[in-house]
């Protein structure tokens, strides 16, 4: 089905962009124009929001481990490369609905969900491990997996967001944890994250938008997330030596 210019842009800069990418978006849009997020982080679709209006704004998440090798040139080193999106509100709409027959033509996984928002809590807290963890250790996943006090410090992590994200009402299931952890234990034991490379290749981090971002909101709402702090502890000298 093809997809009308303007019906969709995609939004994929790094969340320290998001508000001076958003700026530039208003030429872009039409009466219906859905702009979808697929960054890391929880609070991008808010931003964009205060910019060009709750209307023009869906979820959306990306699976996949993937890094710029070069200028132009993408290195694809893991994970499923599928993506989700959905309205904000859960309603069906057609603009997305046509996106998603473009994606299925085209050979591309995708899927609307019944509520994007648990699908963007369940991604960040993964995000949140696994970035947090491949970042600090400096190691692979399978590395990680392979230590048990390790893999056990990414349950903790990924269950820390997960409580996050109910305290502010999304409907996360009983299992989520156990599901993120079933996942990550059959990725690619080569597998590394964004985080990890940004800090190794000097390149400023997305450290505030994931555990920095734990942190305040689960200050605001008492929720104890003693793991993402460690995390932030040990990786925030990275993140202001990368900004140097």
């Amino acid at each position: 089905m093809r997809i009308d210019s303007g019906e969709v842009v995609l939004f994929c800069v790094k969340s320290y962009d998001t508000e001076a990418a958003a700026a530039r978006l208003p030429p872009l849009l039409t009466a219906d124009t859905a702009v979808i997020s697929l960054q890391n982080g929880i609070d991008n679709e808010e931003k964009l929001a205060g910019v060009i209006g709750t209307r023009h704004v869906a979820g959306g998440a990306a699976f996949i481990f993937s890094s710029i090798t070069e200028p132009g040139v993408i290195t694809h080193t893991g994970g499923p490369a599928r993506i989700v999106f959905g309205e904000m509100d859960g309603k069906r709409s057609g603009r997305l609905e046509r996106l998603l027959s473009a994606c299925h033509e085209a050979g591309i996984d995708s899927e609307i969900p019944s509520d994007i928002r648990v699908v963007l809590w369940t991604k960040y807290a993964f995000i949140c491990a696994t970035a947090g963890m491949t970042a600090a250790v400096r190691l692979p996943l399978g590395n990680i997996r392979d230590c048990a006090e390790s893999w056990a410090m990414f349950a903790r992590i990924a269950a820390e967001v997960i409580a996050l994200g109910r305290a502010e009402g999304v409907p996360l299931p009983d299992n989520a944890t156990d599901q993120l952890i079933a996942f990550g234990a059959g990725l690619e034991p080569g597998s590394f994250s964004s985080l990890h490379h940004d800090m190794t290749t000097g390149k400023q981090m997305e450290l505030e938008a994931l555990h920095g971002t734990v942190i305040r909101r689960a200050a605001v709402l008492g929720v104890a997330v003693p793991a993402c702090e460690a995390i932030y502890g040990i990786l925030r000298p990275w993140a202001l030596r990368n900004l140097e």
